[in-house]
């Protein structure tokens, strides 16, 4: 892994301020192990920019490209020339839509919806990128039934713009728990039978782990009997939102390697929010954790 001896370095010199001769002897170790470790290559590594909003994205691409990383994630039409010229594609883009909370169970924004995607859908394909998001809405009363033949109505509209480009349109799972209180797509079952009532591949799910891991957990056994409808996925720390390391209760080693033996190729994208003072270096830890 090509990792940034200076962010090392700092994190070494944390630990021999602190006085802790046990824990810089362990730190020294593991330096030394991420310093002369390539990626393996068997995963497609991505990120999502929001996390790291106060680092301007032509920085954010340099440090994406050292660390290893393929991709930089929902950045919409404006930023995709940046990704570009650093060698980044964007796996996940954002731009079209009204967000998280309008969606496609209102039937009453579908035409907005449309167009806007219309527009977009081109200038993703014109760009290179195969994927856009989109989100069902929230509820707001409407029982999750009605939700759904909501959604495919909408959908089905636009699978014909999204054949001719090669853009698949991808629901993002989240959790309406804690994040996104009343949002609909707030469960794997909810998103397959959409899936199956969409009438077109390029139609698929964004399984956010840490979101699902919130709502029902079974993240494993979810993605091995759901695989054929997920067509990217993020990470995060359950509880917290912030690294993926051994403060939080998943295990991404694990799931990582299940995603990959279903058979996929795409994209991991870290959507986590960083708490260390070197965001850039918990970035790195991330990769390393899901470079499996």
């Amino acid at each position: 892994m090509n990792i940034s001896r200076k962010n090392a370095l700092k994190k070494m010199g944390a630990i021999l301020g602190s006085g802790s001769v046990a824990g810089w002897l362990g730190s020294i170790k593991k330096t030394e192990e991420i310093i002369n470790q390539e990626l393996k290559g068997n995963v497609n590594h991505s990120v999502c920019k929001w996390c790291y909003e106060d680092i301007p994205l032509d920085e954010f691409c340099q440090a994406a490209k050292e660390i290893g990383l393929k991709s930089v994630e929902l950045v919409g039409p404006e930023g995709w020339p940046t990704l570009k010229k650093h060698g980044l594609t964007c796996a996940m883009p954002w731009g079209a839509g009204n967000g998280i909370t309008e969606g496609f169970n209102d039937p009453s924004l579908h035409d907005e919806l449309i167009a806007s995607y219309e527009e977009v859908i081109p200038q993703a394909a014109e760009a290179g990128l195969d994927k856009i998001i989109c989100f069902s809405g929230n509820r707001n009363g409407m029982d999750d039934a009605v939700g759904l033949k909501n959604c495919a109505k909408g959908l089905n509209r636009l699978m014909s713009t999204a054949e001719e480009h090669g853009v698949t349109m991808c629901m993002e799972l989240l959790n309406s728990k804690i994040d996104h209180p009343d949002y609909m797509c707030d469960h794997t079952n909810w998103g397959v039978e959409l899936c199956k009532r969409v009438e077109s591949d390029r139609f698929k799910l964004l399984y956010d782990i840490y979101h699902m891991q919130i709502m029902e957990g079974d993240v494993i056994r979810t993605i091995r009997d759901n695989h054929q409808y997920i067509a990217h996925y993020h990470t995060g720390g359950v509880p917290g939102r912030n690294e993926i390391d051994e403060t939080q209760e998943l295990y991404y080693p694990a799931i990582v390697k299940a995603i990959l033996e279903t058979g996929y190729t795409g994209f991991i994208g870290q959507e986590f929010i960083p708490t260390w003072d070197d965001e850039l270096a918990a970035l790195e830890q991330g990769v390393e954790i899901c470079d499996v």
